[in-house]
């Protein structure tokens, strides 16, 4: 008596709009490609430098050998990828306060490439999630592991935009910029979106 049923149109209907949030989401976020392995010379010279805002992704894809082959050395490229200190990033040295975020241990892995991907976000429910904050650096570098060859230092900086405005001149505060526009744009889009979608359907 009191219950109430679903019929198959309201959850076909909400169906709906969680695939279209899922693609609105992906649309507004940007992701950073980088092909971490000693080919890479902007790696290898440490001269990689991505910046990036929240909700991006960074992805990381691994060496990887199609068909079972080998490079000129003979062994496939594996290696571990470090968050590191600032210090710690001027050399590819292990130290003790790098946290390690992936392991890239199958260079024939059947499926192509492994990728691995960073979320830039504030705040994480995950244990191994990493937060980032806006206007900061951060560093990243990669060690060979004991099966692998020796391997160049590789190293990226990804640089979150953007830092938090301090209380600025009053002409600062009246004329934002364009960039700063934009960016509004981009982040309030996605509540009218769904507001929109949410009328349409009802």
């Amino acid at each position: 008596m009191g219950s109430t049923m679903r019929t198959p149109g309201a959850i076909a209907a909400w169906k709906v709009t969680l695939f279209l949030l899922n693609i609105i989401s992906a649309s507004v976020a940007k992701r950073h490609v980088v092909y971490w392995n000693s080919t890479n010379t902007r790696l290898t010279a440490g001269d990689l430098s991505i910046e990036v805002t929240l909700n991006d992704y960074l992805d990381i894809y691994c060496p990887y050998y199609p068909d079972n082959q080998t490079p000129g050395s003979g062994q496939p490229e594996t290696l571990a990828l470090y968050l590191v200190a600032e210090t710690s990033f001027q050399g590819c040295v292990e130290t003790r306060g790098a946290i390690k975020r992936w392991e890239c241990n199958s260079p024939h892995a059947p499926y192509g490439p492994v990728r691995f991907s960073e979320k830039i976000q504030r705040f994480t429910p995950f244990s191994l999630g990493f937060e980032f904050q806006p206007g900061h650096h951060y560093y990243y570098s990669s060690l060979p592991t004991d099966e692998g060859p020796p391997l160049p230092c590789m190293k990226l900086r990804v640089t979150v935009c953007c830092k938090p405005k301090s209380e600025g001149s009053k002409q600062q505060q009246d004329t934002p910029t364009f960039r700063s526009t934009a960016r509004l744009s981009r982040t309030t889009s996605l509540p009218l979106l769904i507001l929109i979608f949410l009328l349409l359907i009802i």
